[in-house]
């Protein structure tokens, strides 16, 4: 049977294209809203982090309805590192809206995602967005998007899809490239038209393939998924299973189920196949279950979802400052906490290791980490992180690393010193074009750009944008420089002063100002020359007769601080060196605090 009455449709695109903004206009437009009810920008980014970063992190499902007709919209992350968010909501979809920049045209991201669209054969419809932008280059980007799908293989009906023309800020969209359009009606339209509504069997036995999790203090788990066939009731008995295992839980009832209409979720009696909806009842449910009659338990495929590129090691803060800012600190809450993250992301691994303080955890990128640890953090844990490592793998015999495929967009005069620090971290420069603003094509291994994003801004003067995602496995491309500098450590557990710092501030680069807690091998500043250097920052003018020590100190000209952001952080230490990761704090500091078994160490690797 085919629905006539129902669309699922996801929006992909690269970061910052503007999926968020246009399913904003799209709820609006739609009538989901009072004409004088007061809303947010961005009302699908409800995460805090989200809102913060301008980002999303988490896909996001919403409906709106159109002509007697209900389309499911399914917001999806843009950032190549949440590309696992991607994959796993795409088997909710019957057709995607690729979103591409008017001015930017495909990017990295873009690639990635359109060809999971196509691996599962759904039909794209493309909208290039934001035509009201005064650099935007509409024949030139249709040209590179044609091109891009010709190149990833699409078949004849996804070349013939139309090109729609929005713009989200506006909140309006056309049909025609040269027509700005009044409103969205074209663009809802064309979903109608060329996403296919779905073709199920209604009469079958009841079977929902789970793609997404939700938690609720008062309901426990939320599998979120789409209804491959029969009819989900409120109340009826069903049992979970995995495909490619032989497991079937024991039968539970269902409590409750909900559809999504706007912004909210709407308790429902039944859900039918096609239907996307959120299912409660299972304390048990994941990603990738299907929820099945009993008496017919058949596990529907999940999309097998790409590896991770990088692994960081977790360990419970053993700094003398631990347990003094945040409630979890031991190993049991660390763990607890890891392994119920992977429960709802698709994408990240967790694994123990001999010592039960630590933890290896693999993702897909440093910001995918990064994210992970500010919501650890905002939650009340401690604990301490690595370096992040890219995973080897062995392929052919030959020791392998990924390899990621980087586009640069900078000004013409910043092009020499890109090309020199990716050409040092061992990119091959694939392609160049453009006039006075140059787009660069690298492929440069992924522990290349450890370190690299904040000198790209600094050499680029704020002017430049650098996206990546992951190509592919190389052989090894040999050593790669990372930090050529030393660092500052504190000597001694106390309190900085001024006049500590003062003479600190002659040796390097100070991170930290008067007045913050520094303990022995806590790294306190940048030593401009290779090799570390133990600093003494606690220490005080002597007061005597004649001296008065507040004066002195009011004279000392301090160079203001401005502390490393997360990821700063993260790009900065070395393998010898830890990130003190607290709700209130991040400390970078030494693995080994003490300075004389540090300077044992480096005398016995130099004999």
């Amino acid at each position: 049977m085919i629905r006539e009455d129902i669309r699922n449709v996801a929006i992909i695109a690269h970061v910052d294209h503007g999926k968020t903004t246009l399913v904003d206009e799209m709820l609006k437009q739609s009538g989901t809203f009072r004409e004088n009810q007061q809303t947010a920008e961005r009302m699908m980014d409800s995460n805090d982090l989200e809102r913060e970063r301008g980002i999303t992190i988490l896909a996001k499902n919403t409906a709106i309805h159109y002509k007697g007709v209900k389309i499911n919209i399914i917001d999806t992350p843009g950032h190549a590192d949440f590309s696992g968010e991607v994959e796993r909501v795409l088997k909710m979809a019957d057709g995607v809206l690729l979103l591409i920049d008017a001015f930017e045209g495909p990017m990295p991201q873009t690639r990635f995602v359109l060809r999971k669209a196509l691996e599962l054969d759904l039909p794209v419809q493309v909208v290039i967005n934001k035509i009201d932008r005064p650099d935007a280059r509409l024949d030139e980007v249709v040209t590179e998007t044609l091109d891009l799908l010709i190149d990833l293989n699409a078949d004849a009906k996804q070349l013939d899809t139309p090109f729609l023309f929005t713009s989200a800020r506006r909140g309006t969209a056309s049909a025609e490239q040269n027509e700005a359009g009044e409103d969205m009606r074209a663009l809802f339209d064309a979903i109608i038209k060329y996403v296919p509504p779905p073709d199920v069997d209604m009469d079958g036995s009841a079977q929902a393939l789970i793609s997404t999790i939700d938690y609720n203090d008062y309901i426990g788990r939320i599998g979120i998924g789409r209804v491959e066939r029969g009819t989900l009731s409120a109340g009826m008995t069903a049992v979970r299973c995995t495909y490619g295992t032989d497991f079937v839980s024991p039968a539970v009832r269902l409590s409750g189920l909900f559809t999504f209409d706007g912004l909210k979720r709407i308790p429902a009696e039944s859900v039918k196949a096609g239907d996307i909806a959120a299912i409660c009842g299972m304390e048990e449910i994941s990603i990738g279950d299907t929820v099945c009659d009993p008496l017919n338990p058949e596990p529907i495929d999940f999309v097998k979802i790409s590896e991770p590129t990088v692994s960081m090691t977790f360990s419970v803060n053993d700094s003398p400052f631990a347990g003094r800012e945040g409630p979890y600190v031991t190993s049991r809450h660390l763990r607890a906490r890891l392994f119920r993250e992977i429960q709802t992301d698709v994408s990240l691994r967790v694994h123990e290791t001999e010592s039960p303080d630590r933890f290896l955890v693999y993702a897909r990128g440093e910001l995918h980490l990064s994210i992970l640890i500010e919501t650890m953090r905002r939650q009340g844990y401690e604990f301490q992180v690595g370096r992040p490592v890219v995973l080897i793998k062995e392929i052919d015999g030959e020791q392998s690393e990924p390899i990621e495929r980087v586009v640069v967009d900078v000004p013409s005069n910043y092009v020499g010193a890109v090309i020199d620090k990716l050409g040092r971290r061992r990119g091959i420069l694939q392609s160049m074009s453009g006039e006075n603003r140059i787009r660069l094509i690298f492929l440069v291994p992924t522990r290349g750009l450890f370190g690299y994003r904040s000198e790209f801004l600094t050499d680029t003067h704020g002017e430049g944008v650098m996206s990546s995602v992951f190509e592919r496995y190389e052989p090894m491309k040999g050593d790669i420089p990372h930090r050529l500098t030393g660092v500052l450590v504190a000597f001694e557990t106390g309190e900085a002063t001024t006049y500590g710092l003062y003479g600190a501030q002659e040796r390097g680069s100070i991170l930290i100002s008067p007045g913050d807690a520094v303990y022995e091998g806590m790294i306190i500043g940048v030593n401009p020359r290779p090799g570390d250097m133990a600093v003494n920052v606690c220490r005080k003018k002597h007061v005597t007769n004649t001296r008065n020590s507040s004066a002195a100190e009011d004279s000392m000209k301090l160079v203001s601080v401005r502390p490393l952001s997360l990821e700063e952080n993260l790009e900065f230490i070395e393998d010898d060196e830890l990130l003190e990761v607290t709700p209130k704090n991040l400390r970078c500091r030494k693995r080994i605090l003490s300075h004389e078994q540090r300077m044992k160490q480096s005398s016995k690797k130099k004999q």
